[in-house]
């Protein structure tokens, strides 16, 4: 699609809905400082002439999503105007980039996967973008799809890893933090608010930018199953593959999932060969009740009820309290059938609830008519995130607009 993206910009700004809200209430958390032990490992570094930028893998201590010791791997992405030991050339702060969802094993970032996070090269910001348990490091495992728990805490992670090792290597920045994502990156960057929110207050996120997230997976559940559709079948599988595995639930293939999928999910989903277009193709079907179980399909099946019990801790519409001061901006798609909007809708009024400042908009654009509406959402939420970026650090656009198409 040949669009600028300032075009783009300027045609979902007269489209979209924005509200802001000031009020306040009372913060109650437990203090919990970051080590200052440098534990992670470098395992590649790599400077791109081109591009006017370095990428450095490296692994890191974190947990899996049961909460046990487990090594992880993220990427740091810095772009030539930031240089270690001089103090003109110093970092505005981080970006903290909490991916989408992926399927195979070469898109998570270690892996190579990097291009979003490389638009952040220029501006002054050092980018960190965690792989996530099931990927890089731990790509023999099963992704944690959309257990936000357990990927706001790689990410978090990931973030303090990296700065320790930055400035073992002389870099200084800062006080920035911005904490973006689209998709399952959304759900985690909101997931990365509530965990920061109760155990790491001492950290102040500057901006949180999030767009067409699953943050209340059961609501998520229930707007597919009223529709028997959704725009990305692969998603609404994993999501119950990982639940099902890592809370130990017991609950047998055969009880979820029909054929042709039954037979074919160990190489579709699961073998991290396959992208999310080929493994939708290969599943053939948007209609929920085409692979799904009848027992799944019914909110009211002992099952479903049993799924739903271990969806709702992750539910980051409820359960905790937001500090007052978070700026966030939330973006969604009315028209999205992959993460139906009343995800957003719940989100924007649970933080409204707690007196959180909270933007909103929600776009009715097809920017590009050939692709569904969540991927239609990721360009608003581009823009403004860029627009965040610039207004919050004062400075004007680092990326020629004109040149970057879709």
């Amino acid at each position: 699609m040949k669009k600028s993206l300032l075009w783009m910009l300027a045609a979902i700004l007269t489209c979209g809905t924005m509200e802001t809200t000031f009020t306040s209430c009372s913060e109650d958390s437990n203090i919990e400082t970051p080590k200052k032990t440098i534990e992670a490992t470098i395992t590649s570094k790599v400077h791109n002439d081109e591009k006017k930028l370095t990428i450095i893998n490296f692994n890191y201590p974190s947990t899996d999503p049961n909460g046990k010791a487990a090594t992880l791997s993220a990427s740091i992405i810095i772009g030539d105007e930031v240089q270690p030991g001089d103090p003109e050339k110093k970092a505005k702060g981080f970006m903290l980039y909490n991916h989408f969802t992926v399927y195979e094993a070469s898109q998570c970032p270690t892996r190579g996967d990097t291009k979003i996070p490389e638009m952040v090269a220029g501006s002054g910001l050092i980018t960190v973008a965690a792989d996530y348990y099931g990927f890089g490091a731990t790509e023999d495992k099963p992704q944690a799809y959309c257990m936000s728990k357990s990927n706001a805490q790689a990410s978090v992670d990931a973030l303090f890893q990296a700065q320790e090792l930055l400035e073992e290597m002389g870099y200084t920045w800062g006080d920035a933090l911005f904490n973006i994502g689209y998709s399952e990156g959304g759900q985690t960057a909101m997931a990365v608010v509530r965990l920061l929110t109760e155990k790491y207050p001492n950290v102040k996120l500057t901006y949180t930018i999030a767009g067409g997230g699953p943050y209340d997976i059961n609501e998520t559940y229930r707007q597919m199953l009223s529709s028997d559709q959704t725009g990305m079948p692969s998603t609404v599988i994993s999501t119950v593959l990982a639940y099902n595995y890592f809370h130990n639930m017991g609950i047998s293939r055969e009880m979820m999932f029909k054929e042709p999928l039954l037979s074919n999910i160990d190489d579709w989903v699961l073998s991290k060969k396959y992208t999310r277009e080929q493994i939708d193709e290969k599943i053939g079907t948007q209609v929920i009740q085409e692979f799904m179980s009848d027992e799944l399909r019914n909110l009211d099946s002992p099952t479903s009820k049993l799924l739903m019990k271990e969806f709702e801790q992750d539910n980051l519409c409820s359960g905790w309290t937001p500090r007052t001061d978070e700026k966030i901006f939330l973006v969604h798609h009315n028209k999205d059938i992959t993460v139906p909007v009343e995800n957003t809708k719940n989100m924007e009024k649970f933080l409204k609830d707690n007196g959180v400042k909270v933007e909103t908009m929600y776009v009715d654009l097809m920017m590009d008519p050939t692709q569904p509406a969540h991927e239609n959402g990721a360009f608003p939420f581009a823009m403004m995130s860029l627009a965040k970026v610039c207004s919050e650090l004062k400075i004007n656009s680092w990326i020629d607009l004109s040149k970057i198409k879709f």
